[in-house]
């Protein structure tokens, strides 16, 4: 089966949930709304014509001052029994920002749904370990959002951990090669 006539097949069976189907040079991405993501990946799954048994990958995606809703969660889908791919784009607003997870269907969804929410910001209901893993459980804000300040001006209310890495960083330049 082909990738789009996968989509046209999940677009007949949630005709309320897709908003579009688009090809680009071979990949075929589905923008859905989050509200039935669940029951749209379950189907993806568990259909014998579909069986996507992998998921390769899930990220988020900050459109601040491009698009409303502003987030959206972007997940990449392998089948490696019929060996055909497609992406599932989530749509999330900032008002609302969460998403059931999907970690009950692919186990693997576990550390990027935690990395997703870490970056971003985006919480997902149902998670098993709903916790920070890239930054520290003591860190404020989501470093990948469009909004997060690329510099601080916080003395010395700075994370401390921010400025052991300054401190190392500058000894260790009289290290580099030039």
């Amino acid at each position: 089966m082909e990738q789009l006539e996968i989509a046209s097949h999940i677009q007949a069976a949630f005709p309320d949930e897709v908003k579009g189907i688009n090809e680009f040079r071979g990949q075929v991405s589905m923008t859905v709304k989050k509200g039935r993501i669940k029951d749209i990946m379950s189907r993806l799954w568990a259909a014998p014509e579909f069986y996507f048994d992998f998921l390769e990958d899930l990220c988020g995606a900050d459109y601040l001052g491009r698009k409303e809703p502003r987030f959206e969660v972007v997940y990449t889908l392998h089948s490696m029994k019929h060996r055909h791919k497609i992406r599932i784009k989530a749509e999330v607003s900032e008002s609302d920002c969460t998403i059931a997870s999907v970690t009950s269907i692919w186990a693997g969804a576990n550390w990027h749904e935690r990395e997703c929410y870490d970056l971003f910001g985006i919480t997902f209901i149902g998670h098993p370990d709903h916790r920070r893993i890239l930054m520290p459980e003591d860190w404020e804000g989501h470093p990948l959002r469009k909004d997060y300040p690329m510099q601080s001006d916080l003395g010395d209310r700075e994370w401390p951990g921010f400025k052991a890495v300054v401190e190392t960083a500058k000894k260790n330049k009289r290290y580099e090669v030039r």
